[in-house]
C-alpha cells in the first residue's frame, strides 16, 4: 500500500503517535488522521488492537494511518519511541492509570527529547486520585455509570447505558479538542503540555445539565424513557407506522400543538397564557396534553406529522433506520457516505470525513494496514539503519508484518 501521505487537510503539518485500543483515542487520531494530520499506530506485537476483532468497523476507524508494532517497555521499544517523538506533535497513550510512567516512561523523559510535545494521557479516572480507583479497569460503559450519566437515562425501573459506545465516543472528541488546544499553545511558547483525560469527567461534563439542578437545588429528575424529564411534547412518540421524535418548544409551537390535539381552549388560559413558551410536565393540564398527544400521534403517519409540524417551526423527525439513512436525499446529497478498497482488495463502504472544511477539506489516502505493517518504513522514516531495524527485528520486541 502507498505510505507517503499526501498533503491535505487543516492538519497537514501535524504528527500524531498514539498508543492505545479500541475506540476513543484511536478514534480521536482516526479524525485528526482524516483532517489531514500524519498518523502513525502503535499496537503490541501480539494481537495488536483489539479493535481488529471486528469484521467491519476497523475499516473506518483505522484508516490513514500507519501500524508500527511495538512492545515500548523494552530496551528497544523505548530506544524507538524516543527517537518517533522526537518529530511528534502529539503523543496520546490510553492505559490504566499511570502505567507509563511506572513502566519508566514520564512526560520529563519525553519533554527532554522533544520540548513542545503535546502529551495525551487517556485513562477512565484519571492519573492520579484515589489509588484504588485510577488503577480500575475502565470501558464506555462503567465511566458512563461511575459518572452518573447511566442514572439519568433508561425507564423509572431501569437505568441504561447510551449505547452505542457514547462515553467512548464523547471522549474521543474530547481528546481531540484538548490535544489541538494544547498545540495550538505549544507552538506560541515551545513548552508542552500533559493532560490527563480522565474519561468519568467528560461524561460528568455531557450530563451537567441536571448535575447542575442537584448541585444548586438537591433536584432529582426521574428517568425520562422515551419522553422529556420535565417537558410535555418532547420525546420519542408512536405513530401508526412508526417513531417520530418531537422537541415541541416555543410560543407559536405550543399554540399549533395544543390546536392540533384538539386542547385549543387551553390556549390563553391562567393555567397555559399566550406568551407560554414552555409546557412544562407541572403545569396543571400536563397529563392531559401528553395523553391527547399520544393518541393524536397513534392515528397520524410519521411522515406527514414530520411534514406538518416542520410547516409551522416545530422541530420534528421521523426516526430513521439504517435503510432511511441511506435512501435519504439530503444524505445523498452531502456524500455522507464512501467506498473505498481495504487492505485486501475488498470493496468498503463507510463514513466520509466530518466536518466539511471549505478550504482545507479531509479526505481518505489509505486503508487499514495489517499489524506491524508500516514498522520498517517507520523505523526508516525515523532515521534508523539498516543494521538498526535488523536489531530490533532479531530481539522480537518489533514486528514487522510477513517478514
Amino acid at each position: 500500500m502507498n505510505t507517503e501521505k499526501p498533503s491535505f487537510g487543516a492538519l497537514d503539518d501535524v504528527r500524531v503517535l498514539y498508543s492505545a485500543v479500541e475506540i476513543a483515542a484511536p478514534t480521536a487520531a482516526a479524525i485528526m488522521g482524516e483532517w489531514g494530520a500524519d498518523v502513525t499506530w502503535m499496537e503490541n506485537i501480539w494481537t495488536g488492537d483489539s479493535m481488529r476483532d471486528t469484521k467491519w468497523v476497523k475499516e473506518m476507524e483505522r484508516r490513514n494511518m500507519r501500524s508500527l508494532s511495538i512492545h515500548p517497555f523494552t530496551s528497544e521499544g523505548k530506544e524507538v519511541l524516543l527517537r518517533l517523538i522526537k518529530d511528534t506533535d502529539i503523543f496520546i497513550e490510553a492505559s490504566k492509570g499511570p502505567v507509563w510512567k511506572r513502566k519508566g516512561i514520564t512526560d520529563e523523559q519525553l519533554w527532554e527529547v522533544n520540548p513542545s510535545l503535546v502529551i495525551v494521557h487517556v485513562s477512565g479516572f484519571g492519573q492520579w486520585g484515589d489509588s484504588s480507583r485510577i488503577n480500575t479497569a475502565a470501558y464506555d460503559l462503567t465511566v458512563a455509570a461511575y459518572a452518573g450519566l447511566i442514572a439519568q437515562n433508561g425507564s423509572p425501573e431501569q437505568p441504561m447505558n447510551i449505547a452505542p459506545y457514547g462515553a467512548d465516543y464523547f471522549n474521543a472528541l474530547m481528546i481531540i479538542s484538548a490535544s489541538l488546544a494544547a498545540l495550538h499553545k505549544s507552538r506560541l511558547t515551545g513548552q508542552g503540555e500533559s493532560i490527563d483525560v480522565a474519561m468519568y469527567e467528560t461524561i460528568l461534563r455531557v450530563g451537567s445539565y441536571y448535575l447542575m439542578d442537584y448541585l444548586n437545588e438537591g433536584i432529582t429528575y426521574p428517568r425520562p424513557g422515551a419522553r422529556h424529564q420535565n417537558l410535555c411534547a418532547i420525546g420519542e412518540w408512536e405513530c401508526k407506522d412508526g417513531f417520530i421524535g418531537l422537541c415541541v418548544y416555543g410560543v407559536p409551537q405550543n399554540k399549533y400543538l395544543l390546536e392540533t390535539i384538539g386542547l385549543g381552549d387551553l390556549w390563553g388560559t391562567d393555567d397555559y397564557p399566550e406568551d407560554t413558551s414552555a409546557l412544562w410536565l407541572d403545569s396543571p393540564q400536563a397529563d392531559l396534553i401528553q395523553r391527547k398527544l399520544e393518541k393524536y400521534l397513534k392515528t397520524q403517519s410519521k411522515f406527514e406529522v414530520e411534514k406538518d409540524f416542520s410547516a409551522h417551526k416545530i422541530a420534528a423527525q421521523v426516526v430513521n433506520e439504517f435503510d432511511d439513512l441511506l435512501r435519504d436525499p439530503h444524505v445523498k446529497d452531502r456524500e455522507c457516505f464512501i467506498e473505498w478498497d481495504n487492505a485486501q482488495g475488498k470493496r468498503v463502504k463507510g463514513l466520509n470525513t466530518f466536518p466539511k472544511f471549505t478550504n482545507n477539506p479531509g479526505g481518505f489516502w489509505r486503508p487499514m494496514p495489517a499489524l506491524g505493517a508500516d514498522s520498517r518504513e517507520v523505523l526508516e522514516r525515523a532515521g534508523f539503519s539498516a543494521e538498526d531495524i535488523e536489531r530490533f527485528k532479531e530481539s522480537g520486541n518489533i514486528r514487522f508484518d510477513g517478514e
